[in-house]
């Protein structure tokens, strides 16, 4: 809840006890610390940031997911709205059933999502090696598969010095990539600047749209 900038110190060790404390459902714990910590307001600028940073890293703490990325602030943005009147019906009602049913919603849309870009990701993938191989007939076909995984937005002079292919060789796997739709130039070469090429079809599935 809102307290005085005297009673922060305080009010901010309580919150940090709260946060190693075990409790039954860490879901609902982790709704009460974002509420508390908004509430909270601690610092000048930055705390809508900063609370939203907390969810992935407490998620990743507790063990409840492999790495510390889970964004949750899309659903919040895209209801700002309910998201804010959620957060301040806690000071104004004490309503936490209705904020922790919010929360709890937001957590679950975001790992629905996040789950169907992994399936779509490791789908593409499949595709994408039969495909590939048939393009480039290389034997750094999955090589090249790997590292444009891993780097959907690249230059092209860092392909050709980071992936560890002959320059060579390298320049005719981008090519073929292109001519067949793989990847895409969006900011051709000029003197020694390299092109800046993109993997369509990993980013749109990463962004949930058609971005390219």
């Amino acid at each position: 809840m809102p307290v005085g900038a005297e009673e922060l110190p305080a009010a901010m060790s309580a919150w940090e006890r709260y946060v190693h404390r075990e409790a039954p459902d860490r879901l609902v714990q982790l709704a009460v610390l974002h509420a508390e910590f908004e509430a909270l307001h601690p610092f000048l600028d930055g705390n809508g940031r900063l609370g939203r940073m907390l969810v992935p890293l407490f998620l990743w703490q507790c063990g409840l997911i492999g790495q510390p990325m889970f964004y949750i602030s899309a659903y919040f943005e895209a209801r700002r709205d309910a998201y804010y009147e959620g957060l301040l019906a806690v000071s104004r009602d004490d309503d936490w059933t209705g904020w922790c049913r919010f929360f709890l919603k937001a957590v679950r849309a975001q790992a629905e999502e996040n789950l169907t870009k992994a399936r779509g990701t490791l789908d593409l993938y499949e595709t994408m090696k039969g495909r590939v191989a048939d393009v480039t007939r290389s034997r750094y076909a999955i090589h090249t598969l790997d590292w444009i995984f891993e780097h959907p937005i690249f230059n092209s002079s860092s392909f050709a010095a980071d992936a560890g292919i002959p320059d060579r060789t390298a320049r005719r796997l981008l090519a073929a990539l292109c001519d067949h739709g793989i990847l895409r130039v969006i900011r051709p070469g000029n003197g020694r600047r390299g092109t800046i090429l993109v993997f369509p079809d990993l980013l749109n599935i990463a962004e949930g749209r058609n971005v390219f």
